[in-house]
């Protein structure tokens, strides 16, 4: 075989390629920073909006709102140095998020403003719930509290009034590399059938099986798509089967990004994972006292 024929054809094809990738990750890069500041200019106008609402709904229409901070890429939070009405919060935050076009998932808390402890808090998903929203009912004592909203991190997909040329031009060049590298491979006669290799992301466990890249959890013929913790989570417990895990473990496993560790995070998620496993008989989440949790996975 004549090495010296086939090398500057290697050569373009990597040198191609190459310049793909960097044409894709600049505009990636673009795409992901304009969406990622529209976002937070959306967050930052529903929670002054929610605020400026829950002060109204108790009387005051005239004190100032302070300005929302952004602690980090998905957490907002806003101080509120007057009384309201927790009962008044879920909807009107749920309709400002909706005003302005947030449709992510979120969990809220509230916390005291001197020593940042949690008082009330829910998750998005329970405003489906039957028994409600938790917390529902009690009422706050006069005095300084912070708003904090943290959202699940969402996959972005390029925007298709903007963006609309990368499909087109990311095909074609897609088309020349394939055609750049089946050449090559004819020309240097590779047994290779494939540039990379199959990765299998599926796990399965008991008579069920998780999918952590889609989100997805299929037990028993049924079908559940997973919000992001609740996939991080099965996650863990997949990860180690019939093992304990401390209940401080897990949260620094799956919550400590956010910023912010709640303790009772915990026993709501596993009992929606429960829900969702409980036709699986080969599988059970049993709490083990004053540690933690096990998933007991049986053949």
């Amino acid at each position: 075989m004549n090495l010296r024929a086939v090398r500057p054809k290697t050569t373009s094809t990597v040198t191609f390629l190459v310049m793909i990738f960097l044409i894709f990750s600049a505009l990636e890069k673009v795409t992901g920073n304009n969406d990622a500041v529209r976002f937070s200019e959306k967050v930052n106008l529903a929670l002054r909006r929610t605020a400026h609402l829950l002060l109204v709904e108790n009387g005051d229409s005239i004190s100032t709102i302070t300005p929302v901070q952004q602690l980090d890429a998905n957490t907002f939070a806003v101080r509120i140095d007057k009384l309201f009405d927790y009962d008044n919060l879920p909807d009107l935050l749920q309709k400002s998020l909706k005003i302005h076009g947030i449709d992510q998932g979120y969990d809220v808390s509230v916390l005291h403003c001197e020593n940042s402890t949690i008082i009330l808090g829910y998750s998005f998903q329970d405003l489906n719930q039957k028994e409600g929203v938790p917390c529902n009912g009690r009422k706050l004592d006069g005095g300084c509290y912070v708003l904090q909203v943290s959202f699940y991190p969402e996959l972005k997909t390029a925007s298709a009034t903007s963006n609309w040329w990368i499909l087109p031009l990311g095909s074609l060049l897609a088309g020349l590399g394939f055609v750049i590298w089946k050449r090559n491979k004819k020309d240097t006669g590779s047994d290779s059938d494939s540039l990379h290799d199959y990765i299998d992301n599926k796990i399965n466990f008991g008579s069920s099986a998780f999918d952590m890249n889609k989100l997805i959890l299929i037990s028993e013929s049924k079908t559940y798509n997973l919000t992001y913790r609740e996939a991080k989570l099965l996650h863990l417990f997949t990860s180690n089967q019939n093992k304990i895990l401390e209940r401080d473990f897990i949260l620094k496993s799956v919550w400590e990004d956010e910023g912010i560790i709640v303790s009772r995070s915990v026993d709501v998620f596993v009992s929606r994972l429960r829900k969702m496993l409980t036709e699986d008989s080969k599988i059970k989440i049993a709490a083990v006292h004053g540690i933690g949790y096990r998933m007991e996975v049986t053949m």
